[in-house]
């Protein structure tokens, strides 16, 4: 952590939480005289915090860092102090060393020459030597004290010209920006979701993970040890009773899939609202007391991206584990790819671009902003929910980081969704995120399911099948969706069966991270929208008015 506060003195608010800060303290935070509030939680700092012991402060914050030792006894009289989430040292704190004064140039007081001025002296109580002492003390403790308020004047006055009460900049702050919808158009809206993932995303806090949190590929990441969760959540919580009303009892009519964690519903609330709920199987996550599932409740409500499905709300009462989302009333990309009647309209070229994007986007956002990593563990097109303008929403999130590998097993290991070294180690990884994205991307492109037992032997896997044939432009054109009726252009499939090649790798370090997967879909979407630029312009040329959708 960078000593940026020397000449900061006027300040009196410092919110420096969820910037992933790592190192000690700096001396610099002690000059911060004026401060009343400080926010420092969810970083990695680390050392002690004895440097604010002594400034001003009704409020702070310094939980889910790696801070150790003592909290000083002056801070422990903030009300507001929060302090969980780091490795206190337990017992009492070692008592202040004795105060020692100097060496002093003075003279020493005259020797006892007999036994005869020792008695009058001892008449007196004090002896001079006593006297003596007690004032060299007192004039060093003076010393101290002058020293202390010389060095304050100095620095009032080289920060004069900071306005008073001056709120602090911190680092480059992530704020979350609104995104621009996403439009089914024939035009991709390439500003709405080609930035970076790290441009105008907050990264969350520090989660408390397992291995599926991995800050690398390593497969023999140990398993990190699950603390007590006390960080806020920032979610509804509802109770069964209302859940109940809103789903009309769990039925049937209301239910609207079942995946790996358990079944979800349909509820409409009282408002109007309309939303998901998700009825956790405990089975699969074995919850061993309500505090494991409010941290789960907690690491999953700070992940927010516009193409994340977010967690709206919980509820754990009488046993039952509820999660609570937003509602996506198109439902699943593997129900419109795999499901659709013959009166559904198909998905054109460019909305399975606009998915493809929108989810690497999330992907990126999990593998390289959030902090430590997010690995999805279960990315497959039924966990991908599309709104009303068809725009991505990943959904189950951080669900998976609670289960070890090795009890997460899932029917999609057996049906062609996880990556080759999964099925051999049981370990996930990054990379074997980005190889299940390359199966959904093989599913936009040819409409197929990832394994089908009704093909022939040698194309029941999707992967196995297209893999050999993703750079023959002639086979390229045998392969895809039936459903598109030719309606894409050529060197556009072309590309976008490039990058999906890439992330089906076979070997995990030959796998794209999915940032290099977001600027390879960003360049395409950006030359197909300069390709309808230029169909557009001869079309009014010839004043022809056909239908451009296939780009």
């Amino acid at each position: 952590m960078t000593d940026v506060f020397s000449n900061l003195g006027s300040l009196t608010t410092v919110d420096l939480s969820f910037n992933s800060l790592t190192g000690d303290l700096p001396e610099g935070l002690s000059s911060l005289s004026s401060v009343k509030t400080l926010y420092l939680q969810n970083n990695q700092l680390t050392g002690s915090i004895n440097v604010l012991a002594d400034l001003p402060l009704s409020d702070l914050n310094v939980a889910n860092n790696r801070f150790t030792g003592w909290i000083p006894s002056q801070l422990k009289k903030i009300n507001s102090l929060q302090t969980d989430g780091n490795s206190w040292t337990t017992g009492p704190a070692p008592p202040p060393p004795p105060f020692t004064a100097p060496p002093s140039n003075r003279r020493k007081s005259p020797a006892k020459k007999d036994n005869g001025s020792s008695s009058s002296d001892g008449k007196s109580g004090i002896s001079g030597g006593a006297v003596a002492g007690i004032v060299i003390s007192l004039l060093v403790v003076g010393a101290i004290i002058a020293f202390f308020v010389i060095k304050r004047k100095r620095k009032s006055k080289r920060e004069e010209h900071f306005e008073q009460h001056q709120p602090f900049t911190s680092f480059p702050s992530n704020e979350v920006k609104d995104t621009k919808p996403f439009e089914e158009s024939t035009t991709i809206d390439v500003d709405s979701l080609a930035s970076p993932a790290s441009v105008g995303l907050k990264p969350p806090a520090k989660i408390e993970r397992n291995k599926s949190f991995d800050d690398d590929d390593d497969f023999s990441s140990k398993p990190v040890a699950r603390k007590s969760s006390t960080k806020p959540i920032k979610a509804v919580v509802y109770s069964v009773a209302d859940l109940q009303i809103a789903t009309d009892s769990f039925s049937m009519d209301n239910l609207v899939g079942e995946g790996t964690f358990g079944r979800v519903y349909r509820s409409q609330f009282n408002d109007g609202k309309v939303l998901a709920v998700k009825k956790l199987d405990c089975t699969v996550i074995p919850f061993q007391s309500s505090e494991d599932f409010v941290e789960l409740v907690s690491n999953i409500s700070i992940l927010h991206h516009p193409n994340l499905n977010e967690l709206v709300g919980y509820c754990m009462e009488h046993g039952q584990h509820l999660l609570v989302y937003d509602f996506h009333r198109n439902g699943s990309l593997h129900d419109l790819l795999h499901l659709s009647d013959e009166y559904s309209k198909p998905l054109s070229w460019n909305s399975r671009i606009k998915i493809a994007l929108g989810s690497a986007r999330a992907l990126e956002y999990l593998h390289e902003v959030c902090s430590p990593s997010v690995v999805h563990k279960n990315f497959k097109s039924s966990n991908i929910l599309l709104d009303s303008e068809y725009n991505p929403h990943v959904s189950d999130a951080g669900l998976a980081s609670f289960i070890p590998d090795a009890e997460f097993q899932t029917a999609e290991q057996s049906a062609g969704c996880t990556a080759p070294e999964v099925d051999m180690t049981g370990q996930y990884t990054m990379k074997s995120d980005v190889y299940s994205f390359g199966v959904v991307m093989l599913e936009l492109l040819t409409g197929r399911k990832p394994f089908e037992s009704s093909k022939p032997r040698s194309e029941q896997s999707l992967v196995r099948w297209a893999s050999p044939q993703l750079h023959d432009i002639d086979a390229l054109d045998r392969m895809v969706d039936p459903a598109l009726k030719g309606l894409y252009p050529a060197k556009s499939l072309s590309r976008f069966a490039d990058v999906l090649a890439l992330c089906v790798q076979a070997e995990p370090e030959f796998r794209p991270p999915m940032s290099e997967v977001v600027q390879a879909l960003v360049r395409l979407v950006q030359r197909a929208n300069m390709t309808k630029k230029m169909l557009d312009g001869d079309a009014s040329r010839r004043g022809d008015d056909q239908d451009q959708d296939f780009i």
